[in-house]
Formats: C-alpha cells, structure tokens, sequence
C-alpha cells in the first residue's frame, strides 16, 4: 500500500537566512493515518522574528537546550524514506530544508531523499476546494481544527493528513482504531417490508386477468394464472 507522509515547518522568520526551530510528521499508509509520527523542537541559533513568533508562539528560550538540526537530519531523512511527502506550500518548505541540509553539510537536497514531494496548496487550486490555505480546506472539508490557537508543525501536519485524505477522495479511517473498529462492526440486515393485497385488491386483480383472457384470440388464460402465481386461495 502506498506510504504518504504529512510534513510541516515552524521557523524563525519567512525569508531566506531564517532558520527551521519546528517539524512534525505525520504517516499515512492506505487511507489510513496510522499513528505514527514525528516531532521535534529545533535550537536555531538564530532570534525568532516578531512576526513569526505571534504565528507560532515558539521563543527563542523555549528552544534552548533543543537540538540542532544536523542532530535530527538522520531521523528525518529515515522517516521520509520510500515516501510520497505532503507538504501545503511546498516550495516554501523545501527552501528551508535545503538551506538546513546544506549547512549540515549534505550535498543532495530533501526531495532526493523521498520518493516524491506533493505540493497540497496545488492540488487544492485545481480542485477549485473552496480556498487554498490550511485554515480554509479543514472549513471546506470539515476538519476540526478547534485546537489550533496557534500554528504548531505537528498539529499543522495532522490537520494537512486528514485534509488530504478529504480532498483525494473521501477518508476510509482515521486511525488503526478506527479501522479496527471497523472491520468489527456488522452491518444488520435490511428488513424488507411485505405488503399483503387485501380482499378486495385481489378480486380487482382477478377481474383484471379476465379481461385480458377474453381479449386473447385463442382465449387462453394469463401465464400468471398459468404458472400458480396467484393461487385460489390467495384469491
């Protein structure tokens, strides 16, 4: 079964030179969001700009004693192997990978260490879903996203999973629970309601199959009457 993974970034500031200080992962196998995931807080070494931070809520104390990006490179890079990576806005993420990969030293970039990258803000403009940013899509697709006061990578990547899911085709389940819970439930079968004709709809029926009988040329009866269908004693 296919294996997608949901990624998103918090980060210093939004232009070049800012640093990564957030990523979240989310997995999805099937059509299912399996529960595995990964987090991390990232120490930038870099102040936290104004702007960003009212976006994310993240200080630059709050990330003191977090580890460096090269510390988490590996663990990345391994969860993302072999995966069709989400990521809403993707140009701008990758930006901010790449410019953490390379000062890690690396010499290839993230999109050559997964199996594809999907950009979900184009999807969403081709399928004309109701608006393009994150907030806009779990409105159209009725995605609860009541716990997002403030933009977190983890809880952003969750939101981008089931959005997603929505998007691509209707969501099978939501969790390995929700699937098992599934495959455990029974369906009862439908009763199907039978209706008796009464007395006199029985006797219109009969007058009915005369007519017919006397109209045929060789004045043969109905088939009906023929192959017991309507038995005397139901007339």
């Amino acid at each position: 079964m296919p294996r997608r993974v949901a990624l998103d970034l918090e980060t210093t500031g939004l232009t070049a030179g800012n640093r990564v200080i957030e990523i979240g992962c989310v997995e999805i196998i099937g059509r299912d969001l399996t529960g595995r995931q990964y987090q991390s807080y990232v120490n930038p070494d870099h102040e936290i700009e104004e702007g960003a931070q009212r976006v994310h809520g993240i200080t630059t104390e709050q990330l003191i004693g977090k580890p460096q990006f090269p510390e988490i490179l590996d663990d990345v890079l391994e969860f993302v192997k072999d995966a069709e990576v989400l990521i809403h806005n993707a140009g701008f993420d990758l930006g901010f990978l790449n410019h953490e990969m390379k000062l890690a030293g690396r010499g290839d970039k993230f999109e050559d260490c997964c199996l594809k990258i999907t950009d979900t803000l184009m999807l969403a403009r081709e399928k004309s879903s109701g608006g393009s940013s994150l907030d806009q899509l779990c409105d159209f697709y009725q995605v609860d996203r009541r716990q997002r006061e403030k933009h977190g990578a983890l809880l952003d990547a969750q939101l981008l999973a089931h959005v997603y899911l929505r998007m691509t085709g209707g969501q099978m389940g939501l969790s390995l629970e929700a699937r098992t819970r599934r495959r455990r439930a029974k369906v009862e079968e439908a009763v199907i309601p039978v209706l008796q004709a009464t007395p006199e709809e029985r006797r219109l029926h009969e007058e009915f199959l005369d007519v017919i009988r006397d109209q045929c040329e060789d004045g043969q009866d109905c088939i009906w009457r023929k192959s017991g269908h309507l038995s005397e004693e139901d007339a």
